[in-house]
């Protein structure tokens, strides 16, 4: 995939967290999530501005649940959330920090922090709640650079990343999914994200190696 200038490009930690990895193993650990830092710095490198962002929930949120027969089930009626889960990203601990090897929040060009509400509980890194009607700014930073490419990694495949990616897509910003960079939850939720990616006009890379940067 041939890039423009870097200047127009922007690369997207989402949701790069220890709680989605091996390494808190009683939150959400996600098969090798926490080996994905090199090809999120590798993908930065394709781009001139970097963003990330975190989970950041209480544990007194209204969608938490210790019953594991509840986890991924219907959240609340009548709240913003679609799923209950367990305790993660809680501020202060170690599961709210980034892998291994990125940069400190405060050394990225832009980053959010999603979820702090009790009662709000938002997958894509652009909108504050699931009707997207609260900007977190993405979009708008992001435009008001000229950027014209984003590219995608982090964790996990088939909720945060593939949330954020539509988001993007629809609105307007020529999305790429750097495979490499991500890990899923289950086989068959990454098959489905990648299929309603795709059909979004979202495109799909294996490997960095796909990228042509601009002469």
């Amino acid at each position: 995939m041939q890039l423009p200038d870097k200047r127009f490009i922007a690369s997207f930690d989402v949701d790069a967290q220890r709680t989605f990895t091996p390494l808190c193993p009683d939150e959400l650990p996600v098969d090798g999530g926490h080996l994905i830092g090199p090809a999120l710095n590798r993908q930065a490198g394709f781009a001139g501005w970097r963003l990330g962002s975190k989970d950041s929930h209480s544990p007194e949120a209204v969608w938490v649940t210790e019953d594991p027969d509840k986890i991924g089930q219907p959240g609340v009626e009548g709240e913003h959330v679609e799923e209950h889960w367990p305790v993660h990203a809680v501020p202060g601990t170690e599961g709210f920090e980034l892998i291994p090897g990125l940069p400190q929040p405060a050394d990225y060009d832009f980053f959010v922090w999603k979820g702090v509400e009790l009662d709000m509980h938002p997958y894509g890194a652009c909108y504050h709640d699931m009707a997207e009607r609260i900007s977190t700014g993405v979009i708008e930073w992001l435009e008001a650079r000229e950027v014209s490419h984003v590219l995608v990694g982090g964790l996990a495949t088939d909720f945060c990343v593939k949330a954020t990616a539509l988001q993007l897509r629809n609105a307007g910003f020529a999305t790429v999914l750097n495979l490499s960079g991500c890990r899923g939850i289950t086989a068959q939720g990454v098959t489905e994200a990648l299929s309603t990616l795709r059909q979004a006009g979202v495109v799909t890379i294996d490997t960095l190696d796909e990228l042509v940067p601009a002469a």
